[in-house]
């Protein structure tokens, strides 16, 4: 088994969003990520794989600040207390996410440099940074 890869990202969304929310997050895959595809499954299973353990445990937002509170208030949406139902779909999220990349609902950039095909190879450098950018507001997250 190979070994546990950290990559660090940053979510934007046009529109408002406070500089206090574009600290990059610390996401561990199961293995270093060669391509675009490879990083985008890479985090959409994790993704899933952590909202089905919350969704269980019936905490599907972890604990929230007072200020984590009021940027998701401003975004739209804050939500507690859903317990049970059925389990995110790992295949079907992937799709998603992949389908989502390729019509141009967000796009991602590894440090400056715009990642544009799938298939493109990820230039890992020290200290690498990705951002993705949601382009739509019809987009949720």
């Amino acid at each position: 088994m190979s070994e546990q890869f950290t990559v660090y990202a940053v979510m934007k969304k046009l529109g408002k969003q406070k500089k206090e929310s574009l600290v990059p997050v610390p996401f561990v895959l199961d293995e270093r990520p060669q391509t675009v595809r490879d990083l985008i499954v890479g985090l959409v299973k994790l993704g899933v794989k952590e909202y089905n353990e919350r969704k269980d445990n019936g905490q599907i937002l972890p604990y929230l600040t007072k200020e984590e509170i009021r940027d998701r208030a401003s975004a739209g949406k804050v939500a507690f207390g859903v317990r049970g139902g059925n389990d995110a779909s790992e295949e079907e999220a992937v799709t998603n996410a992949i389908q989502s990349f390729e019509d141009g609902i967000y796009r991602v950039f590894a440090g400056e440099e715009e990642m544009t095909g799938l298939d493109e190879a990820i230039p890992w450098k020290e200290g690498l940074t990705f951002t993705f950018i949601r382009l739509t507001m019809l987009a949720g997250w």
